[in-house]
């Protein structure tokens, strides 16, 4: 009998410890939002004021799940929802005062939590790593397309 190969675990098992880190480290360092929000937040600071439709498909949650979280964000003072000017049945995204006054803090913990990930690891060791993740991505989202 084949041995099983573990990646998948592996990678389920390493989400869930590195988003117990993160979280912890964010809180340490007094922000807000738990590792999830700040992937939809990470997606604003490059395309502010984009549909909701879009933030889903950048962000690749659902749009029920994407929903609830900015619910949150907009009670706690992160986001905002705006009509398009162009078409009232598009609400777009925009970020908020609160949102860039703690951007800074937000991407220093994110730096902190790469540096704790990749300690050890030559450059050439992440370049190959990133690859390998990319094309089991990829996979996944052919697989997903279906």
């Amino acid at each position: 009998m084949k041995p099983q190969s573990e990646g998948g675990f592996l990678i389920a098992k390493i989400h869930q410890l590195a988003g117990r880190i993160f979280a912890r480290m964010l809180k340490e360092h007094g922000v807000e939002i738990n590792p999830a929000q700040g992937r939809i937040m990470f997606v604003l600071w490059e395309n502010d004021g984009i549909p909701i439709t879009e933030l889903a498909r950048k962000t690749s949650l659902e749009k029920s799940t994407l929903t609830s979280m900015l619910d949150r964000l907009e009670n706690t003072g992160y986001v905002t929802r705006v009509p398009s000017p162009d078409d009232r049945r598009v609400i777009r995204i925009k970020r908020t005062a609160k949102d860039r006054a703690w951007q800074t803090t937000y991407i220093r913990v994110s730096q902190e939590m790469t540096d704790l990930f990749y300690a050890g690891f030559s450059r050439a060791e992440i370049e190959e790593f990133e690859r390998s993740l990319r094309r089991i991505f990829e996979n996944l989202s052919a697989a997903g397309a279906r």
